[in-house]
């Protein structure tokens, strides 16, 4: 029998040191919104609904009078296509998910969440795999601490003049970094990292921001797949 606490208790475990981790994102992006002139609704909506740290970034970058509906809109769903691979990643180890838990799993996806959830089933291979139970331990409090972040930002935000002198800009670049280190030890992951990297290079020199974050995630993909198929002889050998 699994434990259901013992799932739960592993799960908030991660949680607590993203707590730490992802204050910055949340209270630097209240910031910018309020600077931008989001009122608290708007700011809370975008949170809650889109839900995804980088996007929302990008939104902001975009956002204007009159608002450019169409960039912001090509743009959120260029960096957020990396969601649609976590999903069909993930999605196959879902197996003890019921459909509305897998519709509410993929709502809360974000990159932590993808990350843990993909580590956790690879470490309880044979003994359950993931579980709903430690999936929504970390997803749920994950979701309101996000937006109780972008909320305390916008109110304190302002006291904070230049961010970039603090460091701030470097958060997220380093958390990424952080995130594809973790997974250094699967086969061939500098060559799929380095393909990545050169691609994402060359499309932001020259089709720009934000294509190069989608297109060079795909072309990562596309190496890993060509490497990691598997050959005649070993799927003969069931392997």
């Amino acid at each position: 029998m699994l434990n259901r606490k013992f799932e739960i208790f592993d799960g908030f475990k991660l949680f607590l040191p993203l707590m730490v981790a992802t204050a910055p994102f949340g209270l630097l992006f209240g910031a910018v919104a309020a600077e931008k002139g989001l009122s608290t609704a708007e700011l809370l909506m975008m949170s809650a609904f889109l839900f995804a740290g980088a996007s929302q970034f990008v939104a902001l970058d975009l956002w204007g009078y009159p608002l450019a509906y169409g960039a912001i809109i090509l743009s959120v769903f260029a960096v957020n296509f990396r969601h649609l691979l976590y999903s069909a990643s993930l999605g196959r180890k879902m197996g003890a998910f019921s459909g509305w838990q897998k519709l509410l799993a993929f709502a809360l996806m974000v990159d932590p969440q993808w990350a843990a959830g993909e580590a956790r089933a690879e470490e309880r291979k044979g003994k359950g795999g993931l579980q709903p139970a430690f999936y929504f331990a970390l997803a749920l409090p994950l979701y309101c601490w996000w937006v109780f972040n972008t909320w305390i930002g916008s109110i304190f935000g302002a006291m904070v003049s230049n961010p970039e002198a603090l460091g701030f800009d470097l958060i997220l670049p380093i958390y990424f970094l952080g995130l594809t280190m973790s997974f250094r030890k699967r086969h061939n992951w500098l060559l799929v990292v380095m393909v990545s990297a050169v691609a994402s290079i060359t499309v932001y020199l020259t089709l720009g921001a934000p294509w190069h974050i989608s297109l060079g995630g795909a072309a990562g993909i596309l190496v890993a797949a060509i490497v990691g198929k598997p050959q005649a002889g070993e799927i003969a050998s069931g392997k």
